[in-house]
Formats: C-alpha cells, sequence, structure tokens
C-alpha cells in the first residue's frame, strides 16, 4: 500500500478511532443523560495498571480520582502548554515525558495531539480524547478521567500547577494505546517522539559522534524538529546528571567566549529537577553533551535537519508501505550474521550497490542467496521499534529488504522511504530569483 504522507495537513485530517470509540458520540450520549463516562476499554482495575508494575500490597491501595475531586476549579489548560508542566511521577516513563518536552516547543505537532475541543469548563462529562501515531495511521484515543493514585500522590505524571491536568490525561492516552501503564515503565525515546509526530527519527551515538554534531542540532532546532538524548545506564553521575535517564534538548546556539566562540546545548530533566552542575549551568558545552549523554535522537515529519537550513536546494517525498512476514515466505529473517554486529553507523555512499539494474521481474529466491553477504546489515541489533539509517546514493535502482531478528518471526511492518532529490544549479537560481521578487 502506497500513503503519499505520515503527518496530517488541512482540515479534512481524520484519525482512526481506537477501539471504535467516537469522542462526539461517547460525550454527547453522556451530557444527555447527565453521566460522566466510564471506559470500560481501560477500567479502573489491575489491567490498566499491569501487573509487575506494582506489589499486590500497592495495588490494593490504588485509587482512582478525577480532577474535579481532587480540585475545586480543575483545567484541561492554564495558561498554555509547557514542558515546565511536567513533573515526572512513579512510573520510570521519562521517554515519553522527554519527548511530550520537546512536543511543547512545537506547536505544528502539539496541536494535533492535543484536540482543543475539550476540557472542564463547558460540556465536561468526564470524557478526553488524545491523537497519536500508531504502525502507520492516526488514532484518536478516548479516556475517562479517573487518574490512578497511590497513598494520596499521583502514579503517573503530575502536573506543576494543581489545576492543570493535561500531561496526566495524555499520559493515560498513551497508556490506554500501549496496554498499560506497565508498558510505559522504560522506553525509547525514539519511540515516544514517532507516536507524538508521525516523523522520521534519526539516532546518533554519541561514543563517537559525528563531526558535525553541533551543526546538527541547530539545523534540527531550525527545521523545528523534536530533540531527545539519553545518559549511558550503569554509570555514577556526580555531576547533576541522571543515568539511564531521557532530557529533552531545547535548544542549541554559539556565544562569544574568551578570544573566539563555545557552541553550548540546553537539556531539560522531566523529573522537574536534577539540572547539569558543570561548566555553563543548564546548559553546557557541545563536547561535554557529547561526553555526558550516550544517544541524540531527532524526528520531524521529513528529515529536514539533514539539509543543515537550506531549504533552497532539496525537495522530500514519501512513500510508504505496509506488508507482513509470513512464516516460510518473507520471514527470512537476519541469521546471516553469524553473530557479527551490525554496524553502529550506517551512514555513508552506496557505490556499486548490486548489479541488478536490468531486472523488472520479482526477485527470485536465488537472488537473495546469492547476494546476502553483500547486503547492508543495518540495525538488527537495536532493540527499539524503529530502525531508521539513512544514505547517499547514485542515480540508479536499489532493493530495501525489511528483515526480522530472527527466522520465521511473522509480524506486520511499515516501511518508510524519505527521498530527498538535489535540485540542478539552475533551478535553484530560479527559486532565489523568485523568492527576491
Amino acid at each position: 500500500l502506497l500513503f503519499p504522507q505520515a503527518f496530517p495537513a488541512g482540515k479534512d485530517f481524520s484519525p482512526l478511532k481506537f477501539n471504535n470509540q467516537d469522542f462526539t458520540h461517547l460525550r454527547d450520549y453522556c451530557l444527555s443523560r447527565g453521566l460522566l463516562f466510564e471506559d470500560d476499554t481501560f477500567p479502573t482495575h489491575v489491567s490498566s495498571i499491569g501487573p509487575n508494575l506494582l506489589s499486590e500490597d500497592k495495588l490494593s491501595r490504588l485509587q482512582w480520582k478525577r480532577p474535579t475531586m481532587i480540585e475545586r476549579n480543575p483545567h484541561l489548560v492554564v495558561d498554555g502548554v509547557s514542558r515546565f508542566d511536567i513533573v515526572q511521577g512513579e512510573i520510570g516513563d521519562c521517554w515519553v515525558l522527554a519527548a511530550l518536552g520537546s512536543l511543547t516547543l512545537q506547536r505544528q505537532f502539539l496541536e494535533n495531539v492535543l484536540p482543543k475541543d475539550q476540557g472542564f469548563e463547558e460540556n465536561y462529562a468526564g470524557i478526553f480524547h488524545f491523537r497519536f501515531w500508531h504502525f502507520g495511521d492516526w488514532v484518536d484515543v478516548v479516556i475517562d478521567d479517573r487518574l490512578p493514585f497511590l497513598n494520596g500522590r499521583y502514579l503517573s505524571v503530575q502536573p506543576r500547577s494543581r489545576n492543570e491536568f493535561w500531561p496526566s490525561l495524555l499520559e493515560k492516552a498513551y497508556a490506554k494505546l500501549r496496554g498499560s501503564y506497565q508498558n510505559l515503565h522504560w522506553g525509547y525515546i525514539s519511540d515516544a517522539l514517532v507516536d507524538l509526530t508521525g516523523g522520521v527519527q534519526v539516532q546518533f551515538l554519541l561514543q563517537k559522534p559525528p563531526s558535525d554534531l553541533q551543526e546538527i542540532i541547530k539545523a534540527a532546532a531550525k527545521s523545528q524538529c523534536l530533540v531527545g538524548c539519553t545518559t549511558p545506564g550503569g554509570v555514577k553521575l556526580k555531576n547533576g546528571l541522571v543515568k539511564g535517564h531521557a532530557y529533552t534538548v531545547t535548544g542549541a546556539t554559539e556565544i562569544p567566549y574568551k578570544n573566539g566562540w563555545e557552541d553550548i546545548i540546553r537539556v531539560w530533566n522531566p523529573w522537574g529537577h536534577g539540572e547539569w552542575r558543570g561548566p555553563w549551568s543548564d546548559e553546557m558545552s557541545c563536547q561535554a553533551f557529547a561526553e555526558q549523554f550516550s544517544l541524540l535522537c531527532i524526528c520531524n515529519n521529513t528529515p529536514s535537519f539533514l539539509e543543515f537550513g537550506d531549504q533552497h536546494g532539496t525537495r522530500w517525498s514519501l512513500a510508504m508501505y505496509v506488508n507482513q512476514w509470513a512464516r516460510g515466505l518473507t520471514a527470512g529473517g537476519s541469521n546471516y550474521h553469524n553473530g557479527n554486529e551490525c554496524p553502529k553507523d550506517c551512514r555513508g555512499t552506496i557505490n556499486n550497490f548490486l548489479p541488478f539494474q536490468g531486472l523488472r521481474d520479482r526477485l527470485p529466491v536465488a537472488f537473495f542467496s546469492q547476494y546476502k553477504s553483500k547486503i547492508l546489515k543495518c540495525g538488527f541489533n537495536v532493540a527499539t521499534r524503529d530502525v531508521t539509517n539513512y544514505f547517499f546514493l547514485s542515480p540508479g535502482t536499489y532493493v530495501v529488504v525489511p528483515a526480522t531478528s530472527e527466522e520465521g518471526q511473522e509480524a506486520e511492518f511499515l516501511l518508510r522511504i524519505f527521498l530527498r532529490m538535489l535540485l540542478s544549479p539552475c533551478y535553484m537560481e530560479k527559486l532565489r530569483h523568485r523568492e527576491a521578487e
């Protein structure tokens, strides 16, 4: 199946109804009968929390409360949406909240995830809805507003303002999409960034950072990307950072320092406290950033950060395909690795990839057996749901082979190919002339 784009555009955008629940219909039904909505597809039950997140004793003491039971005058949003509205709760979902913090900086994405047709002031019926990108489709997730509390404290994310509830309700909707609150307890920031944008994410391992790291981050900020990062686990940090933790990158710039310039990067901790105590306080040098963090993740609806802010010389197009791996047919796996670790960075130029430019029919099984040693084996040792690589290619015909990590695994998959076509110097000059007019 081929789709034109991943990100919704225009007023005709209509997401799928998750669990076949229609927000407007359900709210109107409750309002007409004077009821507060109770979601039987994500009930106030251990199944919504998850069996292993809390001990049996804590599960027995869990309470579910509506915002109207907690505050006299609750609001969905107070004075706009900000990352400073978020304070992480008992659940280890920093990967979600760091992505959410980045989302608040990019209104073009935020307004899609957080619909405005809801609140506590008008037509309140205990029902809310939020939108997420879910395996190739935008889905509208309906929830009731009963939130889990343990010993009088939020189990999930808590709002910094006592009467502002968008963070807690959005997190509940995401927990419902993922199956339970337990499924938010540890994960990958790259997954959350994609789910909040429908975009494409690219990761950079900072043990061997690219030489143009600062330029990449500045280009990401200029092109309104979402940017997050993580610290390595198993390392004791005495500089204010938290090990094995996700952060939001909120800015990158250069400032005059001594007799030159210093590249600095600003990060935000979803805990709401605990910041970098090294030079530059909440901000740090690019060198310190690469030393202290293990992973940088950048996401946008197109890989615009690869343009380094240049909008003249490139145009992006997207092809999106949905298919499945079937045992004995297409689930071939990647066992040709023979235990070797796949490349950590698969960027680069592909020359003389495979000699099949003249083929026009379906590739036979023998083809893959013959050339499997030449196939670029990228991403199979990465446990993330989403594997992304980018390449610089010469004109020609190429084969992209999605593969399972083990032979015989069956699942559906989504393949998206973003293409950037370099424009001719003549055409670029015409664009500049047109803009000058």
